[in-house]
């Protein structure tokens, strides 16, 4: 981890859907599955807080982030275009554990499937991907090199499955299930998973510093309060009270 902001060009931006955006930028260095970084795209004093944006991709030394635009800081980034800087503090957190000859499923919401496409493109066993999304489906097509099987549910049942992305997954087929997305659908998969298959949870807290410090990300676990900035955001089910 790098203890200071580096300053990195935009090299590529495109938009995958209405309000997600994917941007790349050149760097040199280890950056495990499940690691994020802490982004601003501003140079003023607000938005005050950087945004914390896993890394969907780390290729040929270019990283790539997935950033839903929803609020001031990543309204500012989607502005940014081509040459523009961004500032960068990381890779931050402990990331997913590679498994291998497993047989796993990866199960995203919305913009939770941002860091399985790195974990996917690292895994050695039979991986599947379950993915939900409100209307349309995006990144799931770059995962398919590297999975089995694909299910994808959405909300207006466009694509796939009209329902919840909870309701397509068989937990006692896989020896692992790892999820990113709301919490309200990892509880629920929290739920169907219980006793019958391990589960990792990569937990999107809103998080103010990224290392630790200020203690604004906080969760509850069977041994005491945790950062999911620095102690996470990978968590396995097993650890948490939810």
């Amino acid at each position: 981890m790098k203890n200071s902001y580096i300053h990195k060009k935009i090299i590529f931006k495109e938009k995958l859907a209405p309000n997600i955006l994917r941007i790349k930028v050149e760097y040199s260095g280890q950056v495990k599955p499940g690691q994020f970084f802490m982004i601003r795209g501003w140079s003023g004093v607000e938005p005050l807080l950087s945004r914390a944006i896993s890394v969907a991709d780390y290729e040929n030394e270019q990283i790539s982030f997935l950033i839903e635009v929803k609020g001031s800081g990543t309204k500012l980034i989607d502005k940014l275009g081509l040459g523009d800087e961004i500032s960068l503090l990381g890779p931050l957190g402990q990331g997913f554990n590679i498994e291998s000859g497993k047989k796993i499923a990866l199960v995203a919401g919305g913009i939770g499937i941002a860091p399985l496409l790195y974990l996917a493109k690292k895994m050695d066993g039979k991986v599947d991907l379950y993915a939900g999304f409100r209307e349309k489906e995006y990144l799931v097509e770059e995962f398919k090199p590297y999975i089995d099987e694909v299910h994808i549910a959405t909300d207006s049942g466009k694509t796939g499955h009209k329902g919840l992305v909870t309701d397509l997954i068989s937990p006692d087929k896989y020896d692992l299930v790892i999820t990113c997305g709301p919490m309200v659908m990892m509880k629920a998969l929290a739920q169907i998973c219980s006793g019958r298959v391990d589960l990792e949870m990569s937990l999107e807290n809103n998080m103010a510093c990224g290392i630790g410090a200020c203690m604004g990300c906080t969760v509850e676990t069977k041994t005491g309060m945790k950062t999911v900035c620095k102690n996470g955001p990978v968590f396995k089910e097993s650890e948490l009270i939810l």
